[in-house]
């Protein structure tokens, strides 16, 4: 009884999935540690947490705690990367990479209450979530100890852990014929490995479960209305809805219309190229919705300069820096531009598209009478020529001094020049060779 109390505790955390269920007999037998499995509910499909938290019991946890994150996740963590814009890449909006520092957060806050001196995840060493995992944890407290069971024992290969969870007593739902790994939230759901690990396959009709087939979507276009106040989704059709609410029923719709389906090659930050499939029918939407009424809304400079850090902001994520002093500066950056991004914008979705058809907003920059070219009044035209002559006065002195050059001298070689060559040999304007 002394030596089982003297054992150190670890908090792992428990998905209830093939990786975190071999670790935590690897924990216990490997490592001789208390295992306290936590549960994060950050608004993924289950077939519930208790089912899952039973699991974890019947493994020989000391302890299970279910922590409910969804509407953390959706207040802290959704709203800045619809105020971000995040798109990793241009295409993935982060769904993964979002909700790994609210786990750690909560990995952390339970180590502290078991008095655990170690915290432990379920990654590999080839992906991102164990870089995400581990510079939050020691962002939050650099005392604890990380163990990676699946990268200190090399249980990467999926057969490997199927017969080690066999072994054991694990049951596991995977099987080497159909190892899909799966991750999914709130905001939507990640699939890899398996066939889609061969780029050229097409993705099996069986990994999409909050999509429809476009093909077979309807064949007339469903229309949704989405209100904003601040940057934050506030509404859906006129009804004002929490967030998780408002975010799950937007899948239901624009998943329903085929829309939501990422396929492509990700650039991950560890060195290597994957394939990743994702299904996101709300967050695609939204961050289109928000960037139109951000189009409406936001001064030209301001718009034009947060389209680079919002890439800034979304590489941060990804690469695991959530509590960086970086990405806290761009986080206030992001703040200070949603202050008047309220409206409503119009979606058309239909069968596998999204585009905008509508948008308005009280605090829109954008002004008919200005724009119209019915109406003189509103803006005189003749001070364009003024405008013109001093924006365009340093190109102006350029090439006068330019044309100056010419005249009884020879150009002086360009880079392009050096390049290939020929320096010293043209006779031709230096202005052709710019």
């Amino acid at each position: 009884m002394n030596n089982q109390q003297s054992k150190e505790k670890v908090v792992l955390a428990y998905s209830g999935g093939l990786d975190t269920s071999v670790c935590i007999k690897w924990l216990q037998h490997e490592m001789d540690l208390d295992v306290i499995a936590m549960l994060g509910n950050v608004g993924q499909e289950h077939d519930g947490l208790e089912k899952v938290a039973e699991k974890a019991r019947m493994l020989g946890c000391v302890a299970v705690e279910v922590v409910d994150m969804t509407e953390e996740f959706a207040s802290d963590y959704i709203t800045c990367a619809i105020a971000a814009n995040a798109m990793y890449e241009n295409k993935y909006p982060l769904l993964s990479a979002l909700s790994r520092p609210l786990i750690s957060k909560h990995l952390v806050e339970t180590a502290h209450k078991y008095g655990a001196t170690c915290v432990a995840h379920g990654c590999t060493g080839k992906g991102n979530d164990q870089v995400r995992f581990e510079t939050s944890i020691t962002a939050l407290d650099p005392s604890l100890k990380v163990i990676a069971p699946v990268r200190e024992w090399d249980l990467g290969m999926r057969p490997d852990e199927i017969a080690y969870a066999e072994k054991h007593g694990v049951p596991v739902s995977q099987s080497i014929e159909k190892p899909y790994s799966i991750d999914d939230n709130l905001w939507g759901r990640a699939i890899e490995a398996g066939v889609l690990e061969d780029p050229w396959a097409e993705p099996p009709a069986d990994i999409w479960t909050m999509t429809v087939d476009p093909l077979g979507a309807p064949d007339v276009p469903t229309y949704v209305e989405v209100g904003f106040a601040a940057g934050v989704p506030v509404s859906l059709d006129g009804e004002e809805l929490p967030l998780p609410e408002l975010i799950a029923k937007l899948n239901g719709i624009a998943g329903s219309c085929g829309y939501g389906r990422i396929d492509m090659i990700e650039n991950r930050y560890v060195g290597l190229k994957s394939r990743e499939c994702y299904e996101v029918p709300a967050g695609l939407a939204l961050i289109q919705a928000h960037k139109a009424l951000e189009d409406l809304c936001l001064e030209r400079d301001v718009l034009h300069h947060k389209l680079a850090l919002e890439q800034l902001w979304a590489d941060q994520v990804y690469n695991g820096r959530w509590f960086s002093p970086f990405k806290q500066a761009l986080d206030a950056f992001m703040a200070a531009t949603q202050h008047d991004v309220t409206g409503t914008v119009r979606l058309k979705l239909y069968k596998g598209g999204c585009v905008v058809a509508g948008r308005k907003s009280s605090c829109a920059l954008y002004d008919p009478a200005l724009a119209t070219y019915e109406n003189d009044e509103a803006f005189d035209q003749k001070a364009a020529k003024g405008f013109i002559d001093i924006q365009g006065l340093s190109i102006k002195t350029w090439a006068m001094r330019e044309a100056a050059h010419m005249e009884g001298a020879t150009p002086a070689p360009t880079s392009f020049d050096v390049l290939d060559g020929t320096a010293g040999s043209h006779t031709a304007s230096r202005a052709v060779n710019f």
